[in-house]
């Protein structure tokens, strides 16, 4: 059984990561999102194609402003012993030209994409009492040495900083037991890529990239520590 915590779970790779691993009945799932809609959406989803999966709480949450003491930490407490999983999936993107991207967009690139994980690390590390596996979700425009593309400065800069983050982290937690691992996607069909993207078809559907997140998460760490991994088989 695996106590399994994951942001940005509303849409896109977050939404199909949910959906497989509560394929299995052994799994406990927190999904948060931003969006009480679209957990609604997710949750009734799951219920059907996983009547017989493992349990779903889906919680509205905004990694970024809302209150981790006093409102996600006891509601995580209150399903779970222990947190075994850990997927920082959440993310936004700005696709503008550079000088024309001004100083609040970068940071709300930095907030979301580095500092809300970098929150979400914070207070989840500490119930991952039997040790655990912090999956960082980043981008293949994060990538060292990957093609880059005009318009996404500040997401891809802001998606390599989370990069060097889990290397560090990787180092830090070696004493708890916990593993730390960032995985670069490329492309696959999202809402995301598709405002990246307009005029093109990703490589890969997001069914799939949310399967191969899904067992990255309950296997990786037995392979994997402090390692950032290129998944991706088309540029971009």
């Amino acid at each position: 059984m695996a106590n399994i915590i994951i942001t940005g779970a509303s849409s896109g790779i977050g939404f199909e990561t949910v959906l497989d691993l509560t394929a299995n009945k052994e799994h406990h799932v927190i999904a948060l999102a931003r969006s009480g809609d679209k957990l609604r959406k997710l949750h009734e989803i799951a219920s059907s194609l996983n009547y017989d999966g493992g349990k779903l709480y889906p919680a509205q949450f905004d990694i970024v402003y809302d209150n981790y003491a006093d409102s996600l930490v006891p509601f995580i407490k209150s399903k779970f012993e222990t947190v075994d999983i850990l997927i920082n999936n959440a993310g936004a993107l700005v696709n503008k030209p550079f000088l024309e991207t001004s100083p609040e967009e970068f940071a709300l690139m930095l907030q979301t994409n580095v500092l809300g994980h970098v929150n979400m690390i914070k207070h989840i590390a500490p119930l991952m009492t039997n040790g655990g596996h912090i999956v960082n979700i980043s981008s293949m425009g994060g990538f060292q040495g990957s093609v880059k593309f005009a318009g996404l400065s500040a997401y891809s800069a802001s998606k390599g900083a989370l990069g060097i983050l889990t290397e560090c982290l990787a180092e830090e937690f070696k004493d708890q037991n916990i593993k730390v691992n960032c995985l670069a996607l490329g492309s696959s069909q999202t809402e995301m890529f598709e405002a990246a993207f307009p005029d093109l078809v990703a490589g890969t559907l997001a069914f799939e990239m949310g399967r191969y997140v899904a067992e990255f998460a309950q296997n990786g760490s037995k392979y994997y520590n402090g390692k950032i991994l290129p998944v991706s088989n088309t540029t971009p």
